[in-house]
């Protein structure tokens, strides 16, 4: 890999991971401040919309080889969440101050805090020990948390709303499509397809730990 090649990357990495420390910051400053979750939205939904959006490029960056992430998985992150995020949320008020959207941003900032962190430092060459641990290490909670309380929740407490307002029904007048009845089979078929993302960190998770177990046995 090129010095140029590696200098974007770190940039790259470094910035959403300081972007998503701000994001956690504000969260959690909000709900110190108000003893409330349901400023989560208000305090950092505008900045955790323009880091996830932001975080196609990942998308692009496994489709011309720079990283060895590939694309379908990136894709079905960034699709699942920037869905989930700009698609929904962002759209209805009305669920903004809801519980899940503390539980999911909570869970997404501090994930790619340490995600994006991982990365950056890797690319310098100075990643420590326990910083790769916890990268593939606290997924196990945190994404069950995201999925669960937090988007899949979030999207059937929203299903009324998408109907009473006929959400995007004049953008899709032209066809026969429900905006409602998709959201309903996207929140069947979630878990099964969070499930091959968490089953693909897993293997990622024994084989980054046991090459790092086999570096200290060396040692």
């Amino acid at each position: 890999m090129s010095h140029l090649l590696k200098l974007y990357l770190f940039a790259y990495n470094s910035l959403q991971a300081f972007g998503w420390t701000i994001s956690l910051f504000r969260i959690l400053s909000c709900f110190i401040a108000t003893n409330s979750v349901n400023g989560a939205y208000a305090s950092a939904g505008d900045l955790i919309c323009l880091l996830q959006t932001c975080a196609f490029l990942e998308v692009v960056h496994g489709a011309i080889g720079i990283v060895p992430s590939g694309v379908l998985f990136p894709l079905m992150q960034w699709g699942g969440r920037t869905h989930f995020l700009l698609a929904i949320v962002r759209r209805i008020h009305e669920v903004q101050e809801l519980p899940a959207v503390f539980i999911t941003f909570f869970a997404w900032s501090l994930t790619e805090v340490i995600r994006y962190s991982h990365y950056a430092l890797n690319i310098s060459g100075g990643c420590p020990s326990w910083l790769t641990y916890l990268r593939y290490t606290l997924f196990i909670v945190l994404y069950p948390m995201g999925l669960a309380p937090g988007e899949m929740w979030l999207m059937y407490q929203a299903l009324p709303y998408i109907k009473e307002k006929n959400l995007y029904g004049d953008f899709f007048a032209s066809v026969p499509f429900s905006y409602y009845n998709f959201v309903t089979v996207v929140l069947l078929i979630y878990p099964f397809l969070w499930l091959n993302l968490y089953l693909h960190l897993y293997k990622q998770r024994r084989s980054k730990l046991g090459k790092q177990h086999h570096k200290k046995k060396k040692i």
